[in-house]
């Protein structure tokens, strides 16, 4: 009698948590109030970090980028192959147009042309013997035209020996500062051997590019202000000198190239540059708003704002790109409030409630920095 009452017990223990285990999943799917899906829990606002829009000064210019470069440039090379008898220049020195910089061992050469003199002398003196004849009919004229032609010959190939000498020595093509030379004096170098680097810096260029929507505000003889990492605090200034005619189909920019002088060459070939141009465009009252504020949904551009403690979409219209911020055309007016981080969050949507937390105060006073020459990236949707 006492098993069938032990089974009937655990049955019943059984049974009782099998009921409890029930109710407390049921209580769990009823779950606790919240909000709709995709936002905060119910009552709760979004932590998200705005700054209130101010009039700033605009300045009218456009910034970019560049790589300085050099006005001319050439590697020395040899056009024949001979052992170096003298170098005529002093590294990273300057030398002037036409200055002689390596001599290559020219006996060979020079003999050559003695060789081509003499024949020449001689064949002149003959085709002047047979003009002579000729004139007294005492040679027939296929006689004369004979020695002429043979004394043209020769004139040839003493010019040829004469070049052949003068290319045993190298000189600069313009002037300007040479590098450092890759070969010593006794060194056998050959045809097309790189010797050393000659570059004219005065004045110097640089290369830099455009966004096509920009292209109506740029015109050759347009000034450039350039700055450079070496120079913190100089300003350098040029004029564009050329406008590419194509625009690049990948990048879809222009190139310019701008002229700086450089009288005491202090600004070199290769150098990173900051470049300013004077577009006139700039604006007392523009209203601008932080890079990382904006978001693109297709090509719409928007921004979200706090109004009566919520999110608010609002679709704008942006102009001018400055360092770090953008001018906003259409959409937004001074006084709005601009969600600058926070945005971008899963949760985020119309009509969100938001809580802005306590930021450093926007520099609202002063100008801001010209405008940014490059393509506006769009923004994380």
């Amino acid at each position: 009698m006492r098993r069938p009452l032990l089974v009937s017990g655990l049955l019943t223990a059984v049974l009782v948590t099998l009921a409890a285990c029930s109710d407390g999943s049921d209580q769990a799917g009823k779950g606790a109030p919240g909000g709709p899906p995709g936002g905060p829990p119910g009552g709760m606002q979004l932590p998200v970090e705005a700054v209130t829009l101010a009039p700033r000064t605009l300045a009218g210019g456009l910034q970019t980028v560049g790589s300085l470069r050099a006005d001319e440039s050439v590697v020395m090379r040899p056009e024949v192959s001979g052992r170096i008898e003298r170098i005529h220049f002093t590294e990273g020195g300057r030398v002037a147009a036409g200055q002689p910089l390596f001599t290559l061992d020219a006996s060979m050469a020079r003999a050559s042309l003695n060789e081509a003199q003499a024949n020449l002398e001689n064949s002149r003196r003959a085709a002047t013997r047979a003009g002579q004849l000729s004139n007294e009919k005492l040679i027939a004229q296929a006689d004369y035209d004979r020695a002429r032609a043979a004394f043209g010959v020769d004139q040839a190939r003493a010019a040829s020996a004469r070049t052949a000498l003068e290319k045993m020595t190298l000189r600069a093509p313009f002037s300007g500062q040479v590098g450092l030379r890759n070969v010593s004096i006794g060194e056998v170098v050959s045809a097309g051997q790189e010797l050393v680097t000659l570059v004219r810096m005065d004045p110097i260029e640089v290369d830099f590019s455009v966004p096509e929507n920009v292209l109506a505000q740029l015109r050759n003889g347009q000034a450039i202000q350039v700055t450079v990492d070496a120079f913190p605090g100089d300003v350098f200034g040029g004029k564009v000198v050329a406008i590419d005619p194509v625009i690049d189909p990948a990048s879809r920019s222009a190139k310019l190239r701008a002229q700086i002088p450089n009288p005491d060459a202090r600004l070199r070939p290769g150098q990173f540059a900051q470049l300013r141009l004077d577009t006139g465009t700039g604006s007392a009252d523009a209203l601008l708003v932080p890079e990382q504020a904006l978001m693109q949904d297709g090509d719409t551009r928007f921004v979200y704002t706090i109004v009566d403690g919520k999110a608010k979409r609002a679709p704008i219209k942006t102009g001018t790109r400055v360092p770090g911020f953008v001018q906003v055309t259409e959409g937004l007016k001074a006084g709005d409030v601009v969600i600058t981080a926070g945005q971008a969050k899963p949760m985020m949507r119309d009509g969100v409630p938001v809580k802005p937390l306590p930021t450093q105060p926007s520099d609202s006073a002063g100008a801001a920095p010209a405008a940014t020459a490059r393509p506006a990236a769009p923004a994380a949707g």
